[in-house]
Order: structure tokens, then sequence, then C-alpha cells
């Protein structure tokens, strides 16, 4: 099994994070902020991974620690699961539509963290009690700790929550392609460098 658990717990936040690569797409999470959890679900869901989450966080400040905590989390846990990562298919591009809204995603699990992230333009600043900045602070706290190159865009789109929904559900799509063993390689590093 191909799965990661991360304890973290900061001044700010308490979390307890695991992640399994080849689960079936159940998700158990709290993350104090109903909407976020709707997206970490989905993001399970559609990468077809199962994720607990349990996080306590400081959320009468704001949501932004928990969210930001909870995407170093996520990154370290499937850092750890992918070991090696010999037999990965590394990489994962999905464009999804939800109604008015398209999506683009695309990934690399390089060993390099970089983010690129164009939102399409402006959101509205809130979505339920989620600040629909902190997307942005997710991905990159995701990117860095997981240790890959993503690249998001909205490339057109009015409803923000169709936008945000959008992009946790194409992360989960691409991810699940990226992670995938090809069994053609199972034994192989995918790079020639021999070492990601």
């Amino acid at each position: 099994m191909r799965s990661g658990n991360v304890i973290r717990e900061t001044r700010e936040t308490k979390i307890d994070l695991t992640i399994d690569l080849d689960g079936s797409g159940r998700a158990d999470v709290e993350s104090g902020i109903g909407f976020f959890n709707h997206m970490l679900t989905l993001l399970a869901a559609h990468g077809r991974f199962d994720l607990v989450l349990n996080c306590a966080g400081d959320i009468e400040v704001d949501g932004h620690h928990s969210v930001e905590d909870i995407g170093i989390a996520l990154g370290q846990a499937v850092h750890k699961a992918l070991g090696d990562k010999k037999g990965i298919t590394r990489y994962g591009t999905f464009f999804l539509p939800m109604d008015e809204t398209l999506v683009m995603v695309s990934l690399d699990i390089s060993g390099r963290p970089f983010l690129v992230y164009d939102a399409g333009g402006a959101m509205a600043p809130m979505i339920g009690k989620y600040d629909t900045e902190l997307t942005e602070e997710f991905l990159r706290a995701f990117t860095f700790n997981a240790g890959i190159t993503l690249h998001v865009k909205v490339m057109y789109g009015t409803n923000s929550h169709h936008k945000v929904e959008a992009i946790f559900k194409a992360l989960g799509r691409a991810l699940h392609a990226a992670v995938k063993i090809n069994p053609e390689t199972a034994d192989e590093i995918p790079s020639t460098k021999g070492m990601l």
C-alpha cells in the first residue's frame, strides 16, 4: 500500500492526516471549514485516494492557518506515499468543465516544486466561510511539500464556486493519472536522470 501519515502540531493547528494513493475515493475529513471539507472530499473522490483528516485550527481568527497547514500535511503525506517513485506515470493533465467554467490542471511529480496559478480573474471573496484567496495558498503549500510542478488555469467561468470546485476535481484527476503505476516501467524511475 502506498500510504502516508502526517501529524502536524503548531500553536495554530493540530492536524492528523493519512492518504492512501491506492484507495477507492473514500474521505473522512474535518477541516473546520464546511466548503473546504467539500473540496477535499471531491479531491479524494476524483483522485481515487482514501483520505482521513482531522484538523483543529484557529478558525476563530480565520481559515488561513488551517487551509495552508492542511496543504503542507497533504503534500508531505503524498511525498511519503510515493516512496522512491518507481513505476509512476509521473505526468498528469486534466481539463475539467463545470457548467460555464473550464479548468486545466497539469502536473509533474518532478521533485522540483513550482506553482503557476491563474484564477482567470477575480473571484467572490468568500464561499460560505471559505476565503477564495486560500485556494492558491493551499495549492502552494501542497506543491512545495509534495515536490511537484503544478500548473492551474481557470480558462474561463463566472461562478466562483464552480471555479474552485473544478480546480479541486481536476487536481484529483491529474494527480490520479500521475501516481498510477505504469506496468511497462514498474521497476524504473521515470527520469533519464535515474531519480526524481
